[in-house]
C-alpha cells in the first residue's frame, strides 16, 4: 500500500508536520480549455439559474449589499435586467424599509400601497413627496383612506402659489375600479378614458391599490424581469446579527422583501448558524441567503441550518483587505468549488461574492459551478450606485468603500448611537483593525454598460464550451492551470 503521505503529494497536497496545505487557485490561475460546440448564434443559450432554493432569474447577476453600491435604484435596475440587487443593511429599520418599498412601488401591474395625500396638505407638500420619490401623481385620501380625488403634475405644472390646498388643484372625478379587476380589463378602461391611473377601491371607497398605464406597457415589453407573484420587482435586503435582526426582518418581509441576507464576513460562526435557525422558525416561508463563507464546512453547516442560498467569499472583494490583516481567506475559485461540491448534494445555490473583475472572471466562476455572481466595484461607479460621481483632472470616479473600512466603521457606529440599537458594524468593545478600505473607482456610466459586459463575454464563453444553458456550462467545464507567462501571453499587447 502507497504511504498516505505520497498519496495526498500526489494529489496535489503539500504535507507539512501535522497541517495538510491545500493548493488553492484564483480566477487568473485558471483558464476554461474549449469544447466542440453546437451553439450557432450566443443569443440562443439560456442564463436562467435558481438565485436560491424558491427564487429564480433570468440573468445570474446579484448587486452587492454595500453602501456604494446597492440602494432602491441599482436593486431597480437590477430586477428590471432579470437579476436581483441587495439592499444594504447600514440604514435606519426605517430607511431601509422604504428603499424596499420603493422597488416594490416601481413596477407593479397592482401597487398595493400606492402613494397618497391629504387635502388639506400644500401643493408644496405633494411636489415635495413626488420629487422625493420619483411618483407623478399621489391619490387624495381622507383620515379613512376613501379616495377624494388626485394630484398629478400635470395638475401643478403652472401653478405658481405653492401655499395652496391640495383639494383646490386636486382632479375630483375620479375613474375606479374595482380591487379584484383583470389586467386586461383594466387596460381597457385605461384606453377607454385615455387615463394613465386607475384606483382601486372598496365597495364603501376606500383606496385599496394602484394600475398604472406604464406598468402594464413595461410588463408586455420586458420578459426577464425578474417579479414576484404578485407583479412586483424582486428585491432582497440585507440584515445582521445583532439586537435588531429580528425587528429589521420583520419589517422588511412585511415591506415585501423577497430575500432576507444574512451579511457577516465570518458566516461560519455560531451566531449566524443561530440566527438562521431563528428566523426561519418565526417567519414562515421566508427565503434566507447566508454568508460569507469559504469551506465545503461552512457551506454544509449554514445549509443545515436553513439556508436557501449560501454566499461564498472571504477575502477576494476589491475593498476587502481580510486577508492582508488577518492572514485568512481561500482563493475564490477553490472555495467555489469546495462550496459547490457540498451543496450540490443538497439542492441549494452558491452565491459567488468577490474577486470579479471582467467578464472573464464572472464567466469562470459561474462555470465552476455558482448559480450567480455578486458585483460589487463594477457596479459602484455606475449612475445607479449611490453617491455624486466627482472630476478630477479631468477623469469622472465615484467613491466605493468596503464595508469593513475604517470609513464605514465609523458611520456605523453613528446609525447605531442614533438607533440605540446595534447593527453589528460597531465596535465590539476592542480595537479592531479594518478589514476594508476607502477609495474610489472609475465612473461607468449606465449599469447598463457592466450588465451588457458581463452578459456578453458569459454568453461567448457558454458557445466555446457548447453550453446551451448555465447548467450545461459548468457540467461542460473544464480548467486548465496556467502559469504567469501563460497569463501574461493571454493579456493584449501593443
Amino acid at each position: 500500500m502507497q504511504n498516505p503521505v505520497r498519496q495526498l503529494a500526489n494529489w496535489g497536497f503539500i504535507v507539512s508536520g501535522q497541517k495538510i496545505m491545500k493548493e488553492g487557485l484564483t480566477f487568473d490561475d485558471v483558464l476554461l480549455i474549449p469544447k466542440k460546440s453546437r451553439v450557432f448564434s450566443r443569443k440562443d443559450v439560456s442564463l436562467k439559474i435558481q438565485f436560491s432554493r424558491n427564487i429564480e432569474l433570468s440573468t445570474p447577476i446579484v448587486s452587492a449589499n454595500m453602501d456604494t453600491v446597492t440602494e432602491s435604484r441599482m436593486a431597480r435596475f437590477l430586477a428590471e435586467a432579470g437579476g436581483i440587487g441587495i439592499i444594504h443593511r447600514f440604514l435606519s429599520i426605517e430607511q431601509e424599509v422604504e428603499e424596499v418599498k420603493k422597488v416594490k412601488r416601481a413596477e407593479n401591474i397592482v401597487i398595493d400601497d400606492p402613494y397618497t395625500i391629504y387635502p388639506h396638505q400644500t401643493i408644496a407638500e405633494a411636489r415635495k413627496i413626488m420629487g422625493g420619490d420619483s411618483v407623478s401623481g399621489l391619490l387624495v385620501v381622507d383620515e379613512k383612506k376613501r379616495l377624494l380625488g388626485i394630484i398629478t403634475l400635470r395638475d401643478i405644472l403652472f401653478e405658481n402659489d405653492d401655499a395652496k390646498n391640495v383639494s383646490e388643484v386636486m382632479t375630483k372625478k375620479v375613474i375606479t375600479a374595482p380591487v379584484n379587476i383583470s389586467s386586461s380589463k383594466a387596460k381597457e378602461i385605461l384606453h377607454k378614458y385615455r387615463i394613465e391611473k386607475l384606483p382601486l377601491v372598496s365597495k364603501n371607497g376606500v383606496v385599496k391599490g394602484l394600475i398604472t398605464s406604464k406598468d402594464i406597457l413595461k410588463k408586455s415589453q420586458n420578459s426577464i424581469t425578474s417579479k414576484d407573484k404578485k407583479g412586483r420587482l424582486l428585491v432582497g435586503a440585507a440584515i445582521g446579527v445583532k439586537d435588531d435582526a429580528l425587528a429589521r426582518t420583520k419589517s422588511l418581509l412585511d415591506a415585501g422583501a423577497d430575500a432576507i441576507v444574512i451579511d457577516i464576513a465570518h458566516g461560519h460562526n455560531i451566531r449566524a448558524m443561530e440566527t438562521v435557525k431563528i428566523l426561519k422558525k418565526k417567519f414562515r416561508g421566508i427565503e434566507i441567503i447566508a454568508g460569507n463563507v469559504a469551506t465545503a464546512e461552512g457551506t454544509i453547516d449554514l445549509i443545515k441550518a436553513g439556508a436557501d442560498a449560501v454566499k461564498v467569499g472571504i477575502g477576494p472583494g476589491a475593498a476587502c483587505t481580510t486577508r492582508v490583516v488577518t492572514g485568512v481567506g481561500v482563493p475564490q475559485l477553490t472555495a467555489i468549488m469546495d462550496s459547490v461540491r457540498a451543496a450540490s448534494k443538497f439542492g441549494v445555490p452558491i452565491i459567488a461574492d468577490g474577486g470579479v473583475k471582467n467578464s472573464g472572471d464572472f464567466s469562470k466562476a459561474l462555470a465552476a459551478g455558482a448559480s450567480s455572481v455578486m458585483i460589487g466595484s463594477l457596479f459602484a461607479g455606475t449612475d445607479e450606485a449611490p453617491g455624486e460621481y466627482i472630476i478630477e483632472d479631468g477623469v469622472a470616479y465615484k467613491l466605493y468603500r468596503g464595508m469593513a473600512s475604517r470609513d464605514a466603521a465609523q458611520d456605523k457606529i453613528k446609525l447605531d448611537a442614533s438607533t440605540g440599537l446595534s447593527t453589528g458594524g460597531g465596535a465590539d468593545g476592542f480595537s479592531r483593525s479594518p478589514e476594508g478600505k476607502a477609495g474610489r473607482v472609475t465612473y461607468r456610466g449606465s449599469a447598463k454598460n457592466v450588465i451588457g459586459d458581463l452578459i456578453g463575454g458569459l454568453r461567448s464563453s457558454m458557445s466555446y464550451l457548447g453550453a446551451k444553458n448555465i447548467k450545461e456550462f459548468s457540467q461542460n467545464a473544464e480548467f486548465i492551470k496556467i502559469t504567469p507567462a501563460s497569463f501574461k501571453e493571454g493579456q493584449a499587447r501593443n
